[in-house]
């Protein structure tokens, strides 16, 4: 039933048009970054494959090329273009497996198994809405800005929002909270903050996958 769920909601959103194309944006950014090196160029740098490291981000970077493979013309092509700015929020391998727990309700003892499962089980047109969810559009939003904006709700490249909330600044802890009530919502990794930092798009890795909706 989650599965169904998750498929024809963000079908939905996907045929909705203007939900995933706005890249206004969506919150102040903390500078003028000069550097134009792509989040894509970043996730590609320890190759294309799965690895045994559950703690970095193949299943997001093999999730980006299997949707531009499918469909060239996707939104999610923009962290590609290290000229436009923009801020994601990356799930690590691990979370990404117990996305799939939850929704085919086994474990997968492997990422590539882990990505099969889920591609299988939503197909590429849901991925492609949660990477997009992932992304915060027209806005560098560093490490120091994030934890100065508790209570803050994101617009994201898929249209739905997530909300900032800054439980420690002292050391620091900050959990997004997405549109899935009845689940863990992630928290920023301390030691995975400003990836790509000094370029126009930046990226900070996350605990849980941000889920668009209510599962």
């Amino acid at each position: 039933m989650r599965i169904r769920r998750l498929a024809a909601s963000l079908a939905a959103t996907a045929l909705a048009g203007g939900a995933v194309v706005g890249l206004a944006p969506a919150a102040s950014a903390a500078g003028t970054a000069a550097g134009t090196t792509s989040l894509a160029s970043v996730l590609a740098a320890d190759g294309a494959g799965f690895d045994r490291n559950w703690y970095d981000y193949d299943i997001v970077d093999n999730a980006v090329n299997a949707v531009l493979a499918a469909k060239p013309g996707s939104p999610v092509a923009v962290l590609a273009d290290g000229t436009v700015p923009l801020t994601a929020f990356l799930p690590n391998d691990r979370a990404f497996q117990v996305l799939a727990h939850d929704l085919t309700h086994r474990w997968y003892g492997s990422e590539e198994k882990v990505f099969g499962a889920l591609a299988q089980a939503v197909g590429i047109d849901a991925i492609e809405q949660v990477l997009l969810y992932h992304v915060v559009p027209g806005a560098t939003i560093d490490s120091a800005t994030a934890l100065a904006s508790d209570g803050a709700a994101l617009t994201t490249a898929q249209g739905g929002t997530f909300t900032v909330d800054v439980l420690s600044k002292r050391i620091p802890i900050v959990v997004l909270r997405d549109a899935d009530r009845n689940d863990l919502n992630p928290l920023l990794v301390r030691s995975q903050l400003d990836i790509n930092a000094g370029n126009a798009q930046i990226a900070h890795g996350i605990s849980f996958v941000l889920r668009p909706l209510d599962l």
